[in-house]
C-alpha cells in the first residue's frame, strides 16, 4: 500500500512489443530504469507481458523477478553479446537446405510434407533460451509475491486466435473475448519459441495440441492482456517509428521484394500496437468527460489506465541498414535477390539482425529514450526523482 494510505499501490504492467532483433532497444529502456531506481527498488512491475521477441525479454525478467537489476544485467549481457547463428543457423549449408525446402513447398505442392517448413532454421534459438532462462524461477517469483503474473502471447494457426498464455497467482482467471484466449498454464521454452515465430522466417512450434506462430499475428489488443491481469497503468515500450516520421516522396520508385515485406512486418508487428494504444487514449478522454455516476448507472466495464509509452526517437531502420555489413554472408546473399541490401530494404535487416554492434547501437538509444522521459517514468511508477542515480554501467556488457 502507498505510504500513509489505505489506498492499495497501483499494479504497473509492463507490455513488451515484438520486433525480431528491434527487442534489443526494450532491454536499453530496463537498463535506463533499472539505473534510476535505488539499488533495493524490488521488481516494479506486478504484471510482464511480451510478445514475439519481447517474450524472451519478459520471460527473463519474470523468472528473476526478486532481483530486478540483476535480471536487467543480465538481459544487457545477453544482447550485447548476442550472433546471429545464437538465433538461427546461419551457415551456407543451413541456409541452403532451409531454402529449398521452402521453395520446393511453394513450387510442388507436398514437397517436404510433415517438415518444419521455414526460410531459416531457429533450432539455436531453442538451446539458447534452454540454457540462459530458468523457467522455474518464474513460479518461485510468483510464490514469494516479487510477480503478479507473467504473459505470453502467441497465434494459433488451427483456430486463428491470439493465446495469451499466462502464468500466475491462482486467483487468476482465464478469460474469452472475440478471437483473444486467457490461457492459464505454466510457461515453457515452447511458448517463447510459438511467440517469437515470424512467419515463414521460422517454423510453427507446437504447443498444447496447436501450431502457434508469432504473437504480434492477429494480436487486435496488446494490452488487453495486462489489463485482464490485473494493471492499473502500463508501461508499453514499442520498437517502431518515431511519431510522424514518414514522408510521402514524390513519385517514388517502384518497392522492391524485400520493402513490401518490410511494410507487412510492421503492419504485424507495430500497427496494431499503436492502434491499441490511441484506443485506450480515446476511452481515457471518453470516461473522463462522463459523470462517474453516468459510468455507473450504465454499468460500463470501462475503467481509466493511465500508459506511458516509450519509442524510439530515431527510426530503427535507419540504424539497421548502417549496420547492414554486420548480416551472415549467406543472409547477405538471399537478401541481396529481393532488394533487401538496399536502403530501402533496411526494414527486413532490422528484424534479422541479431548482431553485437546493432543489438548495442539499440540499447544506447533505448538507454538514452527513457533517459529523456527519467521524470516522468519515475512519477509513473510512484518513485521519487533522487539526486543522482548510480548502479548498472552505461556502457552495457562491457
Amino acid at each position: 500500500m502507498a505510504e500513509g494510505s489505505s489506498e492499495p499501490a497501483p499494479k504497473v504492467g509492463l507490455i513488451l512489443s515484438g520486433g525480431g532483433a528491434r527487442a534489443a532497444y526494450q532491454v536499453g529502456v530496463l537498463q535506463a530504469i533499472a539505473r534510476m531506481l535505488p539499488a533495493d527498488t524490488p521488481n516494479p512491475f506486478a504484471i510482464i507481458c511480451g510478445t514475439s521477441a519481447g517474450a524472451i525479454n519478459a520471460a527473463t525478467l519474470a523468472c528473476n523477478a526478486g532481483r530486478f537489476r540483476h535480471s536487467v544485467a543480465y538481459l544487457l549481457r545477453l544482447w550485447s553479446n548476442l550472433h546471429a547463428d545464437h538465433v538461427y543457423r546461419a551457415d551456407i549449408w543451413g541456409l541452403v537446405r532451409n531454402t529449398l525446402r521452402w521453395f520446393g513447398a511453394i513450387m510442388f505442392g507436398g514437397f517436404g510434407k510433415g517438415k518444419r517448413g521455414s526460410l531459416l532454421d531457429n533450432a539455436p534459438l531453442r538451446k539458447l533460451l534452454k540454457r540462459t532462462i530458468d523457467f522455474a524461477g518464474i513460479q518461485r517469483a510468483i510464490d514469494n509475491g516479487d510477480l503478479d503474473a507473467l504473459c505470453i502471447t502467441a497465434s494459433g494457426y488451427s483456430s486463428n486466435e491470439s493465446i495469451s498464455f499466462f502464468q500466475g497467482k491462482e486467483a487468476l482467471p482465464n478469460w474469452r473475448r472475440a478471437r483473444r484466449i486467457g490461457c492459464k498454464m505454466p510457461i515453457d521454452v515452447q511458448h517463447l519459441l510459438a511467440s517469437s515465430a515470424i512467419p515463414f522466417v521460422f517454423p510453427p512450434v507446437l504447443v498444447d495440441r496447436e501450431y502457434f506462430g508469432d504473437g504480434a499475428m492477429q494480436q487486435l489488443a496488446p494490452t488487453s492482456p495486462a489489463l485482464h491481469l490485473g494493471a492499473d497503468r502500463i508501461l508499453i515500450i514499442g520498437v517502431g517509428k518515431p511519431l510522424d516520421s514518414d514522408v510521402r516522396i514524390h513519385a517514388p520508385p517502384f518497392p522492391s521484394l524485400a520493402q513490401v515485406a518490410g511494410h507487412v512486418l510492421d503492419s504485424v508487428f507495430i500497427d496494431s500496437l499503436e492502434a491499441d494504444i490511441e484506443r485506450l487514449q480515446r476511452v481515457n478522454k471518453t470516461l473522463a468527460a462522463m459523470p462517474a455516476d453516468a459510468v455507473a448507472t450504465h454499468e460500463l466495464e470501462l475503467r481509466p489506465i493511465a500508459a506511458l509509452v516509450i519509442r524510439p526517437s530515431i527510426r530503427i531502420d535507419e540504424i539497421a541498414a548502417q549496420h547492414a555489413q554486420y548480416l551472415p554472408r549467406g543472409i547477405r546473399f538471399l537478401l541481396h535477390g529481393i532488394g533487401g541490401m538496399r536502403h530501402s530494404g533496411a526494414n527486413v535487416i532490422s528484424y534479422l539482425l541479431f548482431e553485437r554492434p546493432f543489438c548495442r547501437a539499440l540499447i544506447k538509444l533505448g538507454y538514452a529514450d527513457a533517459m529523456a522521459k527519467r521524470e516522468d517514468i519515475l512519477a509513473f511508477l510512484g518513485q521519487p526523482l533522487p539526486a543522482s542515480s548510480g548502479g548498472i554501467s552505461e556502457e552495457p556488457g562491457l
